[in-house]
């Protein structure tokens, strides 16, 4: 049971029908995501994911994508308000990113942790306020789903079947229920959903 103090922590991605994170082409092989990430489905659940989370916890390869593109649309007048919102949070919140490769941070407001991820997300549980949130980042939410750390699922399923590709929730998770909280659906077939995870 968790603890009420402890801090909720939350994991957000797309996955397409077939439970996948990227296709058969591999980490690069996104389309049949990113076709979607402009509805207005996907940009409301984009600000919904962080209107509560005070740190983002980013896998370094995602870090350095999204540090590369939200600053800008930060300050971009034009940008639509709802990708100006999440990039101002983006820039602005405290950011745990995991690395095995990068010992400092380019970026501000980061710290880069070298540890298995479920210990590091039990101290941030135990530290601060505010909602954790594991910002696209398969590799860490695989193994925070693996240590039931996970209390709230965030998810952008696309209606499309690649065929090929990593898949989220692998065999061998432990066997946990969860309560479907909102989901909201786009013209294009895009499903927004939010889980939290009953205990």
């Amino acid at each position: 049971m968790t603890d009420s103090t402890e801090r909720t922590v939350s994991a957000n991605i797309a996955l397409t029908l077939d439970g996948r994170y990227h296709g058969p082409g591999g980490p690069t092989d996104i389309a049949a995501i990113v076709a979607y990430a402009a509805t207005d489905v996907a940009r409301n659940h984009l600000n919904r994911i962080h209107e509560n989370a005070t740190t983002a916890v980013l896998g370094r390869r995602n870090a350095e994508g999204f540090l590369g593109y939200w600053p800008p649309v930060a300050a971009d007048d034009n940008a639509d308000p709802r990708d100006r919102s999440y990039a101002k949070w983006l820039v602005g919140t405290d950011k745990v990113v995991f690395s095995t490769t990068v010992t400092e941070a380019p970026w501000e407001r980061t710290r880069i942790v070298n540890a298995p991820a479920a210990e590091v997300i039990t101290e941030l549980k135990a530290t601060g306020t505010g909602e954790i949130l594991v910002n696209t980042s398969p590799t860490i939410t695989k193994a925070l789903l693996a240590a039931d750390l996970v209390d709230r699922l965030y998810l952008l399923i696309t209606p499309e079947i690649v065929g090929g590709g990593e898949r989220l929730f692998e065999d061998g998770l432990p066997v946990s229920q969860w309560r479907l909280t909102s989901q909201d659906v786009g013209e294009l077939g895009e499903i927004a959903l939010v889980y939290d995870r009953k205990r």
